[in-house]
């Protein structure tokens, strides 16, 4: 099936329908028509389709992005429902991509989604990513989380990095040139025991929907050119404490990925 990366459905013209269904957006004045219509014509492109790719993947559908792009290389598991709410029990055994494509085309038939059952690769990044407007890394491992960030500096490609583990979650925002990378903060793999131990860690169900909303709110302020984005900060959630706190992240001037990247024009 050919890649869509252009929203073909309407651009300047609402029907009825998609005035009611976009009203709530339509009527805020940082929003408006013209801004549902950029939404329309935006394309983001989501790394993973698990606890955080299910509530991000449901908010930028029914946002009305034009295109999503989602990459896993997973199937369904019983496992998995417990948190990851774009599969079902009907799913369990299908691609993650398919199961969320289908959940997703229900929600919102407006929006074109392109999936790639396989796993991301430093061979296959740069053609994935490239014809996207935003990448939205909801991967659950450090290697691809590296990869992802590494892609995105090269070709200047905003990020919204988010990360979950038992009861906390993190989101940041990436904007070559103009901030911080991922290896600002974290400028190496971790001990493959210590990653293996992370591996092994719970996760309270829920968490996810928390993180992955946050995300689609940076998505949404991104594309729509509104608001602060969390550029040089990291969001960090506490689900028992109920506490949000931010640090400041500086880019680090000897960061061997973004250190030569300079704010695009």
């Amino acid at each position: 099936m050919p890649c869509r990366t252009e929203f073909l459905i309407f651009v300047m013209h609402f029907t009825s329908e998609q005035l009611q269904r976009y009203n709530r957006h339509i009527i805020l004045p940082e929003v408006g028509q013209e801004g549902q219509e950029k939404l329309a014509r935006s394309s983001v492109f989501i790394v993973g389709a698990g606890g955080l790719g299910s509530p991000l993947g449901f908010y930028l559908a029914a946002a009305g992005v034009g295109v999503l792009g989602i990459i896993d290389h997973d199937v369904v598991e019983l496992s998995n429902l417990q948190r990851q709410i774009a599969h079902s029990t009907q799913t369990v055994g299908m691609p993650k991509v398919q199961s969320a494509r289908a959940t997703f085309e229900r929600l919102n038939p407006d929006v074109a989604i392109n999936v790639f059952h396989e796993r991301l690769t430093d061979q296959t990044i740069l053609e994935r990513i490239r014809p996207y407007d935003v990448v939205v890394d909801c991967s659950d491992n450090f290697v691809t989380r590296f990869l992802v960030n590494d892609a995105c500096v090269l070709t200047q490609k905003p990020l919204v990095s988010g990360a979950i583990l038992r009861f906390e979650g993190q989101v940041t925002t990436i904007l070559p040139g103009k901030g911080h990378c991922y290896r600002c903060l974290f400028e190496d793999l971790p001990p493959e025991e210590i990653r293996y131990s992370l591996q092994l860690s719970g996760l309270l169900g829920a968490l996810p929907g928390t993180i992955g909303a946050l995300q689609a709110m940076e998505v949404l302020k991104c594309l729509l050119g509104i608001g602060k984005l969390l550029t040089n900060r990291l969001l960090i959630y506490d689900a028992l404490k109920s506490e949000f706190r931010t640090v400041k992240v500086s880019r680090n001037q000897s960061c061997p990925v973004c250190r030569d990247i300079h704010s695009p024009s």
